[in-house]
């Protein structure tokens, strides 16, 4: 095997196109071709081969990006064109881009996007324990015990959520640091508590906060923000 050789999904992850994990699933549903043959995980790229998805040539790498963007209340984010109010055509960047993570479709606020499929899983490594605020709103007053349980972690998805730091802001309102991402986890863990979330807001990601972005723009993310980022 050539020492030029690289891993398939590292390849089109580096092209800007997906993540790896992206990557893995199209090989796995059969879209990918390395020249005219049909590849397979594990398969590996040599300089002189051509790499094709759905039938159409991956092309070098543009420039990297790197996005903050506001996400308003009823964007969803998917890179599926498809969905009526997905995020990419919503921000409409020249470039092909997608979103680091998610924020459900009602919930708001801080959310990355990038064409560099190489910087996601760092960044979104649970073991990295990266921060992520949010500020949250529910439907009727909240008790010392809803802190407290919220805090120590809660029975969902079949596991048991981390500790986290949670801190009452108003009569319905709290904020909250997780260091997980499971899937719609404030939510559900209100649920478990028989509350329910009225508003939700995404505030800080690591850091990098909304600082001076509107709701529905974006900014490009400055040089030492980046560097923060890939460490």
């Amino acid at each position: 095997m050539s020492d030029q050789s690289i891993s398939l999904n590292k390849y089109i992850s580096s092209t800007g196109m997906c993540s790896r994990r992206e990557a893995d699933k199209l090989i796995e549903a059969g879209r990918v071709k390395i020249n005219k043959t049909v590849a397979k995980k594990g398969n590996r790229v040599l300089p002189k081969d051509k790499v094709f998805i759905d039938n159409k040539l991956i092309k070098k790498k543009p420039r990297a990006v790197y996005i903050a963007f506001n996400k308003p209340p009823g964007i969803t984010c998917t890179t599926d064109l498809r969905e009526r109010d997905n995020i990419i055509s919503y921000i409409n960047h020249p470039l092909r881009i997608f979103p680091i993570g998610r924020l459900d479709k009602a919930s708001s606020g801080l959310i990355l996007l990038t064409n560099d499929g190489d910087i996601v899983n760092t960044v979104l490594r649970e073991e990295n324990n990266h921060e992520k605020e949010y500020v949250v709103t529910v439907n009727k007053p909240i008790t010392k015990a809803f802190l407290a349980r919220m805090s120590k972690g809660l029975p969902i998805l079949g596991t048991k959520t981390k500790p986290c730091k949670v801190k009452q802001t108003g009569q319905k309102s709290f904020s909250i640091i997780l260091t997980q991402g499971l899937n719609r986890q404030i939510r559900r863990m209100c649920e478990f508590l028989d509350y329910k979330v009225v508003t939700l807001k995404r505030v800080r990601f690591m850091h990098l906060t909304l600082d001076s972005i509107k709701m529905g723009d974006w900014r490009n993310l400055d040089h030492n923000e980046i560097a923060a980022l890939k460490k």
